[in-house]
Parts: structure tokens; sequence; C-alpha cells
């Protein structure tokens, strides 16, 4: 199993957004000295719920401040984006790096981000399948012409153009595709490319999705064995299970769900205030997500505990099918930065040996 921190960024009352890249920062830089396998950073735009507007803007920054660690997007949001710029940046970003990034990209879902890029969330997935392919054909380096729906590489160029710099890592750096719905999973599984597994469904739901990834898979002619499925946790170990349950509970206490759970993180169509098409099955998600407690959390949803436990859930997260863990060790928990460094530094201690 491996391991990477998760970093969303989120901003709360009183911090500068300064503050919170430093923040964001210094621990990632800390992942690399605890032997972390890498650092994903997420996207948001126009609220602070997640402060980082361009993910591989922030990771040319961490390439410069780290050597070993892999650098990883958690997630680009192709259908905001010109395909090319993104073909563009990313690779840039992995030859700064010495080849060291990951892609992760998704089709998105805030019905505010894409109202405020001016893109109907209703062609989120036409969108993002055609910008992917774009990105794909351009880090092959031969010459790319085509015409799209959306968007176009050199339509007027008839020699089309070839992409510099072209990505330093071969055949390319490795992408995985965020998948919520089952629809999704299947999708691309069907293409043989690996899922981020859904950050907030129950172990329940994220087991059923990697077993339904690797039947359509093989289904399809591609080997299982060789992809790595990704799962993203709300993780956090402390010295007693009893302890970490009051953790638990502090940190509920002390955030406010609703921030993160509303109408501007819904899918939804803002002409119709219905969920947009393509979206049916986030029908009410973000809208229940405020109600989810204490217990819900700790059995069905998030790696917590003592290290025993902890280990435990992992290893459970292993067996249905899934190599990299993606720990989000307080997004949306105010926590002090050297509090949040020993926890990090007592994960890396208690938990991350049993894996080695």
């Amino acid at each position: 199993m491996k391991f990477s921190t998760f970093h969303l960024f989120h901003r709360f009352a009183g911090q500068s957004v300064k503050e919170v890249y430093d923040h964001h920062a210094e621990l990632i830089e800390l992942a690399e000295e605890l032997g972390f396998h890498g650092a994903r950073v997420a996207e948001h735009h126009f609220r602070d719920y997640g402060s980082v507007p361009s993910g591989l803007a922030f990771l040319a920054h961490m390439a410069g401040r780290t050597e070993r660690l892999r650098l990883g997007t958690g997630i680009v949001v192709l259908p905001l984006y010109n395909p090319v710029h993104v073909a563009e940046q990313a690779a840039l970003v992995d030859v700064l790096s010495g080849g060291r990034l990951d892609l992760g990209v998704g089709r998105g879902y805030q019905g505010y981000e894409f109202d405020g890029f001016g893109v109907d969330l209703s062609q989120a997935r036409a969108r993002f399948d055609e910008a992917l392919e774009t990105v794909l054909a351009l880090w092959e380096g031969a010459p790319v012409r085509r015409r799209g729906a959306y968007s176009s590489v050199a339509p007027a160029l008839e020699d089309g153009v070839v992409l510099m710099p072209l990505p330093l890592q071969e055949p390319r750096p490795p992408v995985h595709v965020a998948a919520v719905s089952p629809e999704t999973v299947e999708r691309y599984a069907a293409r043989g490319l690996p899922i981020l597994a859904d950050p907030a469904a129950p172990f329940s739901r994220v087991a059923r999705a990697a077993e339904a990834w690797r039947s359509t898979a093989a289904a399809h002619g591609h080997d299982p064995a060789g992809a790595e499925l990704v799962v993203s946790r709300s993780v956090h170990v402390a010295p007693t299970a009893a302890q970490a349950r009051e953790d638990l509970e502090r940190f509920e206490a002390s955030f406010d769900r609703t921030r993160i759970f509303n109408e501007r993180s819904a899918p939804l169509d803002r002409r119709t205030g219905e969920v947009a098409q393509g979206f049916e099955y986030w029908q009410n998600r973000y809208m229940k997500g405020a109600e989810v407690g204490t217990d819900f959390r700790w059995e069905r949803l998030e790696v917590v505990g003592d290290p025993e436990r902890v280990v435990g859930q992992v290893r459970m997260l292993q067996e249905m099918g899934y190599g990299h863990l993606l720990c989000d060790f307080g997004s949306t928990r105010r926590m002090p930065l050297e509090e949040m460094k020993k926890v990090l530094k007592f994960f890396a201690a208690e938990v991350m040996p049993a894996f080695a």
C-alpha cells in the first residue's frame, strides 16, 4: 500500500490565502521527510472551500521544494479548461519535477464553479471525455490535429502541432479518473483507466467500485493486476481508540459542515434548480452530507482509531483492491501546524511500517 497526503486548502476564518498555502507547503515537505509516497492537491474556484485554483501551478512550486515525493492533482476539472493548456502545463510540471507527476482528472460537480466559468454543467461528461482524449493524444508526441465539439487542436494547420515540452515519464505520467457513480467506474474501466474512488462514499460502496472496476476492465481485455486503484479517506490515528473517538467528536463539533455540504457544492442546474443532467446519482448528496454523524464516520467512512485499528482498516482497503491511499489528515480541521505535523509523524511511525 502506498500512502500520500491529500490537501484541500480549506481557508478558515481569519486566515489569509498565503497562510493556507504556507501551511500545506510545509506539510508536503514533511511528508517527503517521513517517507510518504506522494502528495495530492485539490482544485476549487471562487470559494474558501478550497483556495487553490490551479493544482498544477502549486505542484510546480512544490517541485522545487521536494526531491523524491510524487506530486499529484486531486483533481484537474478538465471541462473547465482548454485541454491543450492542461497537456502543456502537466508536461511542464513533469519535467520540472524530474518525472514525478501523477495526474488525477475528473469532470467536476460543483455547479457554482461551472457557472463562474460559464460552462454548462450538463455538458461536463462530454467535455471531459473530449478533453481527456486530447491530453492523452498530445502526450504521445506525434502531431495532433483535431476538431472537437468543445475544443480543437490546430484545426487550420494541415500538419497539426506537436506538444512542447513532452512529459518526462514514458510512456506518460500515470492518470487516474475520479469516480463517484457506478457509471463512471465502468466507463473508464472499459478503457483501462484506473480510478480515484469517491472520498465521501462509505467503505461498502468503495468496495463495490473496486470490484466493478476489475470485472469491467477484465471484460474489455485489460489486466486488472496491472492497474493501481486509488482511494481517498479522512484519516486520524491516536495512541488509543478512545482518544481517536474523542478527537473525532471534537473535530465535528468545531466545524460547520454546511460550509462544504450545501447548494454551492451540489451539482445543480441553476436554470431549473434541479440536479444537472448526468448527475442523477448525486441526488441530494451534498445537502444530506451535513447530517452524517460520528457513529457513521467511525464505523463506515473514515480511517480512524488507534494504530492497530487503523492498520486493520487500511488492510481492508487493500483487500478490496486498492493499492494507494490518499490520507486527508484534516482538510476541514483547524489544527495548528505543529499539531498537524505530530499527526503525520505518528501515522508514519505507527501505521506505515506495517505496509513497508
